[in-house]
């Protein structure tokens, strides 16, 4: 049995594949390492067992910048989910760190909040910046994390991913 928490369990998992997908995420709005530890603990698994790719989820608001954002977003709605959602957005940013530290071929997408809505079938991305839009299916999430394993442009990079 493989436990998220303990890099040997993973190693005869990730052994003969070619990535990993990392949908990690937290229950609540509580402190929490769940990201950043087990990422880490991937990145050792991945070593181990000589897979180099990893797609992981983020957040859109772990942006500091808010490019990509229109500027009201950016003075109103970004403060306020940072300050309720502070904890989960931490251990993203310690996850997403943790990545860009590491010798992997990563890419970090950052959605907005995350719905059980059926796929559009569609989404837009943006190297390093935000896009614009409120929700993303969960489907249409999945579907660009498969997209960016096949896409060398995206390797070592956060991309913005939304609604098309």
């Amino acid at each position: 049995m493989a436990d998220i928490f303990d890099p040997p369990s993973l190693i005869p998992l990730l052994t003969g594949n070619d990535a990993v997908l990392s949908a990690l995420g937290p229950r609540g709005r509580t402190a929490t390492s769940v990201c950043s530890t087990a990422v880490a603990g991937i990145i050792e698994a991945m070593a181990g067992a000589g897979v180099r790719r990893i797609v992981a989820i983020s957040a859109q608001p772990v942006l500091r910048g808010g490019a990509g954002e229109p500027w009201w977003h950016r003075l109103t709605t970004r403060p306020l989910l940072r300050t309720i959602y502070r904890h989960v957005y931490r251990d993203l940013e310690r996850m997403e760190r943790t990545l860009s530290a590491s010798d992997t071929d990563w890419t970090v997408l950052r959605p907005p909040y995350l719905t059980d809505d059926p796929p559009v079938g569609r989404y837009r991305t943006a190297m390093d910046a935000s896009v614009p839009g409120w929700s993303l299916a969960r489907s249409d999430l999945a579907r660009a994390m498969l997209d960016a394993l096949d896409h060398p442009a995206t390797i070592r990079r956060a991309l913005g991913v939304g609604p098309n």
